[in-house]
């Protein structure tokens, strides 16, 4: 049965991220011949519709406000449920990502609506979506159905194709002005840290380093296959603890849930807290010097040697290939 589906654009640094694409082909199979209206809020987003469309939306509302220059809360609460009480819609995508994860159950509750979380794939069995998602950190999956009222979900970053772009498309780019009020958090300033410029939870390739890199500098020769590789650089909990490198690069239970085509392992011993982060990569490459590691469980490749030795020659190898 059709529906009307609202997808939120993420929008980071003034561009939108890969999972907004992936958002749109996952409403596209919900709607089920409905229509796909893309929102994009902050300050200022006009630059940014056309991209929802060619991706495959068939309309898209801006919704610019001061206080959505930043991420809050209360901000973005307020302005969905203005946009969703205009529009109507059956249903709502947006990416597992930390936006998506703070301000989707704040809705839900809002409206006593159904939400399904970090979403892996997305069905159609008789006119209605059917909804696999993993549990037990990635050791089962589950299939769920919201059977009445509106749903909403969020989507894990790389497993949902996006359509292919076409820049044929057209749709009305409309605008919906909200109220915004009693914020009890207002972002005077964004810091962030520099974590390589390849933003881990999309990333396709990732190399990632856990104790057995022994030090800050160990991690180095990982950032050189990474450039190489235009990969992300992610670590263990047993790394960042360590104080090699910053949590913002943990991948793990506590930390990013990533599944990038091709996972790097180097130097991590694969407890099952670093496996729920990663375990669902495509293709997994494990280095470690004891054989009876956990993480060659998981791996499709393993190496048993010294990560010191293997990277550097994995390196050069793959510049070979790159510049050739």
């Amino acid at each position: 049965m059709a529906k009307k589906v609202l997808v939120l654009g993420e929008i980071r640094e003034g561009e939108l991220r890969n999972v907004s694409f992936e958002a749109v082909a996952a409403a596209k199979l919900i709607a089920d011949g409905g229509e796909v209206v893309a929102a994009l809020l902050g300050e200022s987003v006009g630059d940014l519709a056309n991209a929802m469309i060619h991706a495959g939306a068939d309309r898209v509302v801006k919704v610019e406000h001061a206080d959505l220059k930043a991420y809050t809360t209360d901000a973005y609460q307020q302005a969905i449920l203005q946009v969703m009480d205009v529009e109507q819609p059956e249903g709502v995508v947006m990416g597992h990502t930390s936006i998506g994860k703070d301000v989707s159950p704040r809705i839900a509750a809002k409206l006593n609506a159904g939400l399904v979380s970090d979403v892996v794939n997305v069905e159609v069995d008789g006119g209605e979506a059917v909804y696999t998602r993993p549990i037990y950190s990635g050791k089962a999956f589950e299939k769920k159905q919201v059977e009445e009222g509106t749903v909403l979900v969020t989507i894990r970053p790389n497993n949902i194709t996006p359509l292919e772009k076409d820049e044929s498309r057209s749709g009305d780019v409309g605008s919906v002005s909200v109220e915004i009020k009693d914020l009890r958090t207002i972002v005077k300033e964004v810091v962030r840290k520099a974590t390589g410029g390849v933003d881990l939870s999309e990333a396709k390739i990732i190399v990632s380093g856990g104790r057995g890199v022994k030090s800050a500098d160990g991690f180095k020769p990982l950032q050189e296959l990474a450039d190489v590789l235009g990969a992300a650089v992610g670590a263990s909990r047993g790394a960042c603890d360590a104080e090699y490198c910053d949590y913002a690069l943990q991948i793990g239970q506590t930390g990013k849930v990533v599944t990038p085509d091709l996972y790097f392992a180097f130097g991590i011993s694969g407890a099952i807290q670093h496996l729920a982060g990663m375990s669902n990569s495509k293709v997994i490459v494990a280095v470690n010097k004891d054989p009876e590691a956990p993480i060659f469980e998981v791996a499709d490749y393993g190496i048993v040697g010294d990560l010191f030795d293997v990277v550097p020659l994995l390196t050069e190898e793959l510049k070979k290939v790159v510049v050739s």
